[in-house]
């Protein structure tokens, strides 16, 4: 049975992010020429080598944080009728990283968001404690937000991005990140184009900077339109490779959200396309092509992705995204 449109683009971005995120998991880490030694070129789900610092030993199709984190965050969108409690995302992100240390895992969480979750637990108040936070650990998670909730008006939609992110990520460049990727996926599920949904996230990005703690730092929005066109008319080697250089793959903001962006704009959109792109860049590949995935999806939606790379995620990590994308549509 077909999904209504809606509820089919939003279920394309929710396992449009685990298919980058799964698709990166092997990559994550490596500089692009040791992804190109170790992988040669990534064409689909790969098992992690042995050796890779964070997903050592996962088998091929595993998502990792990234899929995880916006579940969790999803689940409490659900449970609180569309609010987040900064304390209890925090008690839940907590949790979270306890499971994966119980179960042998060394994904675990990121720099901004550990730092902010042990000053939480020093009883720093909520709203001070990611006062740092510039990774992109909000916008990897953010996508429940962009399902549950229509990004215009955009100072509402701007607060429902600030729950999910403050109490990690409360900075103009991680919030100006979240929104972007919000927006976007916010836009794809209520039927826009791709073009369109790039110009939502610019402006929630321009508008997301005049929120939180002000960090110095490049300008998220501005990066975004800048490695939107960066790669037009490019071949594809030759665009990865400036995309890896010069755009930046690090956990930075402000490198890999417009690094995903080159990568949409780099396979036109295309979902599957743009995941394994993002596997081949080096550096923070899982959450770059879970953000590509996420945008790609919520516009092409699920009916747009590989049936069989779904089942493959649905199978390894008996993953079951479609009741928690139904309430989350529910909300909107």
């Amino acid at each position: 049975m077909t999904a209504p449109p809606q509820l089919d683009r939003a279920l394309g971005a929710t396992y449009g992010l685990a298919l980058g995120d799964a698709l990166g998991m092997p990559t994550q880490s490596m500089s692009r020429e040791q992804v190109r030694r170790v992988y040669g070129t990534i064409t689909g789900f790969r098992d992690s080598a042995p050796d890779n610092p964070i997903s050592a030993g996962m088998a091929a199709g595993s998502v990792t944080d990234d899929t995880e984190q916006a579940v969790l965050v999803g689940r409490l969108l659900v449970e609180g009728l569309g609010r987040i409690d900064p304390l209890r995302l925090a008690r839940e992100l907590l949790d979270w990283e306890k499971e994966m240390r119980a179960r042998g895992s060394l994904d675990l969480l990121g720099p901004s968001t550990k730092a902010a979750l042990d000053a939480v637990a020093r009883g720093v108040p909520p709203a001070e404690a990611g006062r740092f936070g510039t990774t992109n650990g909000a916008a990897m998670r953010v996508t429940p937000v962009g399902v549950a909730f229509p990004a215009e008006p955009l100072e509402p939609f701007l607060d429902r991005v600030v729950e999910s992110c403050q109490v990690t990520h409360d900075t103009t460049i991680g919030i100006a990140g979240a929104a972007a990727v919000a927006a976007a996926v916010s836009t794809g599920v209520a039927g826009g184009t791709l073009d369109e949904a790039v110009r939502a996230a610019v402006a929630a990005a321009r508008a997301g900077a005049r929120r939180g703690h002000w960090i110095a730092g490049a300008d998220v929005a501005a990066r975004i339109e800048w490695a939107w066109r960066l790669v037009d008319g490019l071949p594809e080697e030759p665009a990865v490779d400036l995309i890896s250089t010069l755009v930046g793959t690090s956990v930075a903001t402000q490198e890999s959200v417009p690094a995903a962006f080159a990568v949409l704009a780099l396979a036109d959109g295309d979902p599957w396309r743009a995941a394994v792109l993002a596997a081949n860049l080096g550096g923070d590949t899982d959450t770059i092509g879970a953000v590509a995935g996420a945008i790609a999806g919520s516009v092409a939606g699920l009916s747009a992705l590989p049936t069989d790379a779904v089942r493959t995620l649905r199978e390894v990590n008996s993953l079951d995204l479609e009741p928690l994308t139904a309430r989350l549509i529910a909300l909107r």
